[in-house]
């Protein structure tokens, strides 16, 4: 979005800051200028001269010698080979020492070109007389400039004034980054009361009066709107006797300041009130308008249409079109047709001022190839109630510059009124969002200077429906902030469990993982969420198994990436296989990465997100390493020697006999074990290797940092040994439950010493020794007091079969 300065200045008389006080103070308040550039920035000591005296040059058939009445009291000579100079003109004079911004093929220089009095085959000349080129601008700007010579003032104009201030080059125009919620910025209006409210000036918008003729609108024009919902409102005027000519200048200077190429007042009126008020317009040709009717539809499918531009376009039935009561005349919010465009010979014009659906305008115009300035506004969402001002406003210009006669009344087809809305008021809250200490009265007083309305009764603001971006009470803190000035709010500290700057509990035990694994030498590693169905089948995973119930990627990269995964193996063991293959020898890997569980298939709703902390290896260590890191990871999250493993697993990925789930308090939270050798064959990896998989949800809900401290033991300890043999068939976590649960409140530890399997051993058993450790925290035991806790362990043992060694 573009503005020139003294656009804005026509709506806030008062405003008096050089380009960079608006830049700054803009900025602060909330309408950021990205930049801007001052028209007359090259151009120095230029002005407006009178022809009085034209001669031959002496030595030149193409220049002349011309006397110049610059306004200092006595000519001045300048020697010129334009072809368009004549006596009595009044032409843009550059003075000795002035600059000009460019040459005459319309290149700008940077910095300008000096011009300095010198002699031209002999002749003195004391200046020069310019072209529009040489001052920076085009044609296309300036329609008026011929295409060969100097430029021609009108003769309104006085000798010896400011050439730049008669072009209107003594402006400044302002690139604006505006954010598509503020609609009401997306013309000069709204940032005219942005600037008025930042500089503590009066906005005064231009005051639009009634017209119109004593005719009735609806005995010219019928508006039916077939689809409301994609066009809320559709309003529509007629202008009769039409006179085309070219706009004002003053009109001229301001769509050229924006950009926009003055063509004629019709045109320019149209353009000019769409800048104004960010609400585009359009006008037909009343007299193509078959049956006097316009029908608001969808297209048909594959209708095609011929655009202002001249191209033939292919529509779909979600696009929206303008139409008569024969064809179709326009797409509607993005371009006229070709068959109604205003000509010279136009007599009668249908005015229309519409509000469109913002989200089908950007839709439709990427689906036909085409966006317009138009197009470029609908798609931010316009206020329909802006419609009707800004289509009066139109037919006002209409009869101040005489371009025809207002038909009286306009058709108004409005369905659902869009209203305005209420929000809360809370100072006292809205100060503690800002950490400041404002009066309310202030904070009202900013509120009415953008036009906010107050109800003091019920203590709420009222919002207006053209400030689509106010909906609660941290938008009104916002407003407050920005008036208030961003600079002068005090530094503070936010209030909240954030201030203490600790990590979330869940992020504290996934940061003791990392570093659990850290320590055991694994590296961390990271693999995709999305997947490829065959997965499944590399892992051995059975056809019916809920492993197989996945959430499918609608758009995916391809059949690779096209499920989310379920089980976090798969890019554990491509990332062990690329090392193997690389022949790294000793690899240890980790990652903590979620899996996805949808609660049905086809998905309705979201799917189950579980983080799993999964480690792998393979060439030094064994299972039991892998399951020292699991304990040693359980014990640093206070999980302390509760885990159990159980053996019956039951995972097709895993070697059927080295394999486990991971229990704790009657949980399995996750499993350990050998990769199957057909899996590993199926990653091409001819080692051994080790996975543990744990489902951190569960992990979070047990775990715990809380620790107590226990002092240095003072009293003696006393150990004893047991021997057993036992079946091979019974494991020793079975033998240690048992101590856990005999030992007594004096048994401190137990450690496998032991364990030997071999000729000296009958078939199917195998040897076991333990040390346990008995202490008291008070007194040094005797036997009397541990006993009992070996008597009981010693039974309980032999009543499972085994048998104790003397």
């Amino acid at each position: 979005m573009n503005t020139s300065l003294s656009w804005v200045k026509a709506y806030v008389p008062e405003l008096d800051v050089t380009a960079q006080e608006y830049t700054d103070a803009m900025t602060l308040s909330g309408s950021k200028v990205e930049g801007f550039e001052k028209l007359d920035a090259d151009l120095e000591n230029i002005v407006v001269g009178q022809i009085t005296k034209i001669e031959k040059h002496p030595d030149a058939d193409k220049l002349v010698v011309c006397q110049v009445n610059v306004g200092s009291g006595e000519d001045i000579q300048i020697v010129t080979g334009a072809p368009n100079v004549r006596e009595g003109q009044k032409v843009p004079v550059v003075l000795d020492g002035g600059r000009v911004a460019g040459g005459h093929d319309g290149k700008k220089t940077p910095g300008g070109i000096k011009i300095k009095k010198g002699k031209l085959r002999g002749v003195p000349s004391n200046g020069m007389m310019c072209s529009i080129e040489e001052l920076g601008s085009t044609r296309d700007m300036y329609p008026e400039a011929p295409e060969n010579g100097i430029y021609i003032f009108e003769d309104d104009v006085e000798v010896g004034e400011s050439a730049i201030k008669a072009l209107g080059l003594d402006d400044v125009v302002f690139e604006y980054e505006i954010t598509s919620n503020r609609v009401d910025c997306f013309g000069v209006l709204g940032l005219a009361r942005e600037a008025a409210a930042t500089f503590g000036k009066e906005f005064k918008p231009p005051v639009v009066a009634k017209t119109g003729n004593s005719e009735d609108v609806n005995d010219y024009i019928k508006v039916t709107v077939k689809d409301t919902e994609l066009c809320p409102r559709y309003c529509a005027r007629v202008v009769k006797n039409i006179k085309i000519a070219p706009s004002p200048k003053w009109m001229q200077r301001r769509l050229a300041a924006q950009g926009i190429r003055p063509i004629n007042n019709i045109v320019d009126i149209t353009n000019y009130v769409m800048e104004e008020y960010g609400q585009p317009m359009h006008a037909y040709d009343l007299d193509t308008i078959a049956g006097r009717e316009i029908v608001v539809r969808r297209a048909g499918k594959g209708e095609k249409f011929v655009t202002l531009d001249g191209q033939e376009r292919t529509m779909d039935d979600s696009v929206l079109m303008i139409c008569d009561g024969e064809k179709a005349v326009g797409i509607a919010g993005i371009m006229g047709g070709e068959n109604s465009m205003i000509t010279d010979s136009v007599q009668t014009m249908l005015f229309e001022a519409a509000c469109f659906d913002g989200t089908n305008i950007r839709l439709s115009s990427k689906k036909v190839g085409l966006r317009t300035d138009a197009s470029g506004k609908f798609e931010k969402g316009l206020d329909p109630n802006n419609a009707m001002d800004a289509i009066n406003r139109a037919c006002q210009l209409i009869e101040e510059l005489g371009a025809g006669e207002v038909i009286g009344g306009v058709v108004d087809v409005y369905g659902k009124v869009k209203e305005g809305r209420r929000i809360p008021f809370d100072d006292k809250k809205v100060n503690r969002l800002l950490g400041t200490d404002i009066s309310k009265e202030d904070m009202i007083a900013y509120f009415k200077k953008i036009d906010l309305g107050y109800d003091e009764e019920n203590d709420e603001v009222i919002v207006p429906s053209w400030r689509q971006d106010l909906e609660c009470l941290a938008d009104m803190a916002e407003e407050v902030a920005r008036f208030y000035g961003y600079d002068n709010i005090p530094t503070s500290l936010p209030s909240g469990e954030a201030t203490t700057g600790k990590l979330s509990f869940k992020l504290r035990v996934e940061k003791v993982a990392r570093d659990t694994a850290e320590f055991c030498g694994f590296s961390q590693g990271m693999s995709y969420s999305f997947e490829s169905p065959k997965v499944f089948d590399k892992l051995l995973i059975p056809q019916d198994s809920d492993l197989r119930q996945t959430v499918v990627i609608s758009n995916p990269l391809g059949e690779d990436f096209s499920i989310m995964r379920t089980v976090s193996l798969n890019g554990m063991l491509t990332s062990l296989a690329t090392n193997y293959n690389r022949r790294n020898k000793n690899v240890r890997l980790y990652e903590l990465g979620n899996i996805y569980l949808p609660k049905q298939v086809p998905v309705t709703e979201l799917p189950e997100e579980r983080m799993q902390f999964t480690l792998g290896m393979y060439g030094d260590g064994d299972f039991y390493t892998m399951k020292g890191v699991v304990e040693e990871f359980f014990d640093k999250v206070g999980l302390h020697g509760k885990e159990t493993y159980d053996p019956k697993a039951g995972k097709p990925f895993l070697h059927p006999g080295r394999q486990a789930n991971i229990v704790y308090d009657g949980k399995i939270v996750g499993y350990l074990g050998e990769i199957h050798p057909q899996v590993a064959d199926n990653y091409s990896i001819k080692e051994r290797v080790y996975v543990a998989v744990i489902d951190m949800p569960e992990i979070v809900s047990m775990a715990s940092f809380d620790r107590k401290y226990q002092g240095i033991a003072r009293f003696p300890a006393v150990s004893r040994d047991i021997s057993m043999v036992l079946p091979k068939n019974i494991l020793v976590g079975e033998v240690e439950k048992v101590f856990d649960t005999k030992g007594g409140q004096y048994l401190e530890s137990y450690e496998l010493f032991d364990l030997y399997e071999g000729a000296q051993i009958k078939t199917g058993f195998k040897s076991v020794a333990y040390s346990l450790t008995f202490r008291a925290k008070d007194k040094t035991l005797e036997e009397g007091d541990y006993a009992p806790a070996m008597n009981k362990i010693l039974k309980s043992l032999e009543e499972m079969g085994i048998e104790l060694r003397k």
